[in-house]
């Protein structure tokens, strides 16, 4: 049985973190359909029997009707394909959510439950459960025991492999990847983190999200294609997204000023489809505006400049001089001492003083 693994697609997700660029938000909208597009022709060009979806194909509080009528009209072209979608924590199995009320063709299973449901076809065993909330605290995988069968299993599960709770308390399905892998499933196919583990060994795999939603994803994003074959599982995976978001570290220590920096941001040899954040790093030797520096470079695929440096003074010997910098540095730093600011306030107003000076 052939099949293609899908996950995390977020339809209609805002791209808050892209709005600084003038429509690139909407770009990005635009390329997860034509990403979708891709599966759906691949699917068709090698008559694809299964196509499994890992959970959070749309953003439940932001997708729109039409989008679900552009998914499902896709669907609609490879009706020889079984597609079973298990819904996660951004698009839960709810009242009145486009599972519950949409009518999807007849080559769609939903899995409706948060209790594992099992799908008997004549080649393969699927199982499955759904997010019938925004986060599942306990997984029902755990009690899961797999019956005999000279068919192969396939889990498809939006899940946090190894995973703990959030920094609001919430789970979202939480298993050990031992326990697992010792339920003996030929092929599991995970949604819920956003990169690929295609380098494991034990038939457990994330796709990662199918493009990249943010600087949080590097890297190239798409689909597991596969096979499974007398028990054997073989996988590749296909990228589908043309873009790829990067992190390029620069050291300022070279740099006198922040002309000389801005001179060589803007003589990066850069990709013209990636997306870029800077990252300074090293001992500066002038005030840094970040927001500046994005102005003035101007670069439409460079978003974000972070700041990673440190002032390149020594402290200590000038607070021993007895003139108006030693006595400026000395009151900062017993300000800091004192606790009555923060190490980051501390070093901007020793830049921007001794810089003043």
């Amino acid at each position: 049985m052939r099949f293609v693994h899908i996950a995390d697609m977020h339809f209609d997700i805002p791209f808050t973190s892209l709005n600084n660029k003038e429509d690139l938000g909407e770009k990005r909208r635009l390329e997860q359909r034509n990403a979708f597009k891709k599966v759906i022709e691949y699917i068709k060009k090698n008559h694809v029997e299964y196509l499994f979806i890992a959970g959070d194909l749309y953003e439940h509080d932001y997708v729109r009707k039409s989008t679900i009528d552009y998914i499902s009209k896709l669907f609609d072209e490879i009706p020889n394909t079984k597609i079973f979608i298990t819904p996660g924590n951004h698009d839960p199995y709810i009242k009145n959510s486009y599972y519950d009320t949409y009518e999807f063709g007849e080559n769609v299973y939903i899995f409706r439950n948060s209790r594992i449901e099992k799908y008997e076809d004549e080649n393969v065993n699927i199982y499955g459960m759904a997010f019938t909330e925004f986060f599942m605290e306990e997984s029902p995988l755990e009690k899961l025991s797999l019956p005999v069968s000279n068919k192969p299993n396939v889990l498809v599960a939006h899940c946090d492999l190894n995973g703990a709770k959030d920094k609001e308390g919430f789970s979202y399905n939480p298993i050990l990847e031992s326990k697992l892998n010792s339920l003996g499933f030929d092929y599991v196919a995970l949604g819920h983190i956003h990169k690929n583990n295609l380098e494991n060994t034990n038939k457990i795999f994330y796709p990662g999200s199918t493009i990249a939603l943010g600087f949080d994803e590097l890297g190239e994003h798409g689909m597991i294609v596969g096979e499974i074959l007398n028990g054997n599982v073989n996988i590749d995976f296909i990228r589908l997204d043309d873009r790829k978001f990067e992190e390029i570290e620069l050291k300022v220590d070279e740099f006198s000023s922040k002309e000389d920096l801005i001179d060589r941001i803007l003589n990066l040899n850069l990709d013209d489809m990636d997306l870029y954040k800077l990252i300074l790093v090293g001992n500066r030797n002038f005030e840094i505006n970040t927001r500046e520096i994005l102005r003035v470079v101007s670069r439409e695929n460079v978003l974000k400049v972070k700041d990673c440096t440190k002032i390149n003074y020594d402290l200590e010997e000038l607070s021993k001089q007895k003139n108006l910098k030693g006595i400026f540095i000395k009151e900062v730093l017993e300000m800091y001492n004192k606790g009555l600011c923060t190490e980051e306030e501390y070093q901007k107003a020793i830049e921007i003083g001794l810089d003043a000076m």
